[in-house]
């Protein structure tokens, strides 16, 4: 009974086993990871240099109480835009009123006394071709009228001159733009110092301009470079660098810009050359006063070996790929960085173009790895492939 049971014991161990053993002999070993590649390419980078500027509207128009008076009343909306021409303030208009009357009775007192001694000059004037009164007479009667003359015009500049300061009291809009903050309210004197001279100020800003600073050093060998590269034939004559905008918030600004203007001189106090660029605004983006980082075009490397950062792994300032070889094996391999341009690498040593590098998927990979690349299409948010 006991050989029996052994007997059938050792039967079912065996035919376990041979089943296990079949069983791992069909699964065999587990196929190639699929792991995205890309293909080494060449491009012309072009190379930045940053600078920190201040944004300014294309025009920032101080708007300015011209007359001395009460504030009466405010037009617009704060922070709102603003048209030509638009009534913007309106100063209490009664002591200019009242000074425009008395330049009004005034010309008329002139006119008065015009009318007067023309009369008189047309009296005398027939009297005296008769010899009835003397020479004397007649020149009296013509300075009279001469200096009633005189009298009558500067009057009447001294009315035009009231009527401009009485139109100084309705405030208006110089340009089309945004205006900020008033500096004073309703019922405070206004134009004279301390109190608010300059009441707010309308920029337009369709267009802004960014204002930095190189020093003696950078303007040299920025020039110097120019100079050189335009000999060489490798700039036009009226080239312009482009130039990007870095917003505080990290991001970069979607506009690119041209310098327009460059100081003429150094500042003797900052050792420092004024530069200013131009970026369109349409979508009213920008406002004056923000800080950015200006992007300049310094340079260009020609047929660059370009691969994405985020294919590179760092150890201790060491930088590698991985490299996947003709039989589709991975094997790390050491590169150097040139020139690191966006989200992209500019390569001076370690690669070659049309080197397959693993991209995305850099923890998943070792090297004597076989793995089924798959091909992937990388799409620079800088530059474009070169053709």
């Amino acid at each position: 009974m006991n050989l029996k049971l052994q007997f059938s014991s050792l039967l079912i161990i065996s035919l376990f086993i041979m089943s296990s053993c079949k069983e791992n002999k069909q699964q065999g070993p587990p196929p190639p990871q699929k792991i995205p590649v890309i293909e080494v390419i060449e491009m012309d980078v072009p190379i930045f240099t940053e600078y920190v500027g201040q944004i300014y509207g294309q025009k920032d128009i101080p708007i300015r109480a011209r007359v001395e008076g009460f504030l009466e009343s405010i037009e617009f909306q704060e922070g709102s835009k603003v048209k030509k021409g638009q009534l913007l303030y309106t100063i209490d208009p009664q002591s200019l009123e009242a000074a425009t009357n008395a330049q009004k009775s005034q010309v008329t007192a002139a006119q008065t006394a015009l009318s007067k001694a023309r009369a008189d000059l047309d009296r005398i004037k027939p009297l005296a071709e008769a010899n009835a009164i003397s020479q004397s007479d007649l020149d009296a009667a013509q300075a009279a009228y001469d200096a009633a003359v005189a009298d009558l015009n500067a009057a009447k500049s001294n009315l035009r001159s009231s009527n401009i300061d009485l139109s100084y009291t309705q405030v208006k809009s110089p340009l089309d733009g945004i205006i900020g903050k008033t500096m004073a309210r309703v019922g405070e004197f206004v134009g004279r110092e301390p109190n608010p001279v300059i009441l707010n100020t309308v920029s337009k800003t369709d267009t802004i301009i960014v204002k930095f600073s190189l020093t003696e050093s950078q303007y040299l060998h920025l020039s110097k470079r120019f100079i050189e590269r335009k000999k060489e034939g490798e700039l036009k004559q009226d080239y312009a660098p482009n130039v990007q905008l870095q917003l505080a918030d990290g991001t970069t600004y979607d506009q690119l810009g041209h310098i327009d203007f460059i100081d003429r001189s150094i500042d003797q106090n900052t050792g420092t050359i004024l530069v200013q660029a131009s970026f369109p605004n349409p979508d009213g983006l920008l406002r004056p006063g923000l800080y950015s980082k200006v992007k300049v075009q310094t340079d260009l490397i020609l047929d660059a070996i370009i691969v994405p950062q985020r294919c590179i792994s760092e150890l201790q300032g060491q930088f590698s790929v991985f490299i996947v070889n003709d039989s589709n094996k991975v094997e790390s391999r050491p590169i150097t960085i040139a020139y690191r341009a966006g989200d992209l690498a500019a390569i001076s040593e370690g690669l070659e173009v049309g080197d397959k590098i693993v991209i995305d998927a850099l923890q998943k990979v070792r090297s004597g790895m076989t793995i089924a690349p798959l091909d992937t299409v990388f799409v620079s948010k800088v530059f474009k492939k070169k053709q």
